[in-house]
């Protein structure tokens, strides 16, 4: 299957490490070059960025918080500069509201709304007239299991955004041969951040899903690749859940 990505540039933020890791391993198989950033430690995504080029990938990896413009921007020239142009964009950085409604500090929820919302938007605001002036592009947002079940009243409001988000701008840049779609992951083995315990192994058992596992990195990242390819130009405004049959739309 030609997926038609070699030597298109795709951008994935919260690269350092699971899902986000895994599809740009994905994508440099299928010669793209490589634009990762993470606003955290710059160490495990070094540490990608060489597994990368190990791979023959041309890559630029640095840190870059998603919510501030000018770092967006900036981020996003040098890119352009360098490879021509960005033709992916994968907004997979994410921020994990964990309380309940009454015991969420207003700093939560503000990091809430800036990272899951506000981060895509300048992301795609950054990219979109590279896209626009090359006529092709592929934008992919994150949802996930919150909105669907009700897990969290923040992660849920930001997690259904998100989805609105990429509709609506589907309609809008559709015109430009760029599509905009979503992904929502159920229950991943992922590496997860101290203090969340085997909150991963909790939900797959409470949802019981009926693949009987939960999902692999690869599996979603495999998704995020088709979705980036020439072969799905005519998907867009999409939100996909991978889930295992865990729910439904």
């Amino acid at each position: 299957m030609k997926t038609g990505l070699e030597g298109k540039t795709v951008m994935i933020s919260g690269a350092s490490r699971n899902i986000g890791k895994q599809t740009a391993i994905l994508m440099a198989e299928e010669g793209a070059n490589l634009v990762l950033c993470t606003q955290k430690s710059i160490e495990p995504l070094q540490e990608t960025a060489h597994e990368l080029e190990e791979l023959g990938a041309n890559v630029i990896a640095e840190l870059c918080d998603v919510t501030n413009q000018d770092q967006v921007n900036k981020f996003v020239n040098k890119a352009a500069d360098k490879f021509g142009s960005v033709d992916v964009l994968i907004n997979n950085a994410v921020f994990r509201s964990q309380h309940a409604v009454l015991e969420t500090i207003d700093e939560e929820w503000d990091r809430n709304i800036e990272v899951n919302l506000t981060g895509p938007f300048k992301t795609t605001r950054a990219v979109l007239p590279h896209m626009i002036k090359n006529n092709w592009g592929r934008i992919i947002n994150y949802s996930g299991i919150a909105p669907y079940l009700g897990a969290g009243a923040a992660k849920a409001m930001v997690k259904l955004g998100i989805v609105g988000y990429t509709r609506g701008l589907a309609r809008e840049v559709g015109k430009n041969n760029i599509t905009a779609n979503c992904i929502g992951p159920g229950s991943i083995d992922v590496e997860r951040d101290s203090g969340l315990g085997d909150v991963g192994t909790k939900i797959h058992e409470t949802l019981g899903i009926p693949a009987g596992r939960q999902g692999t990195p690869e599996e979603i990242a495999s998704l995020a690749v088709y979705l980036s390819s020439e072969l799905a130009g005519y998907i867009t405004g999409q939100c996909y859940l991978a889930n295992g049959g865990a729910y439904f739309q």
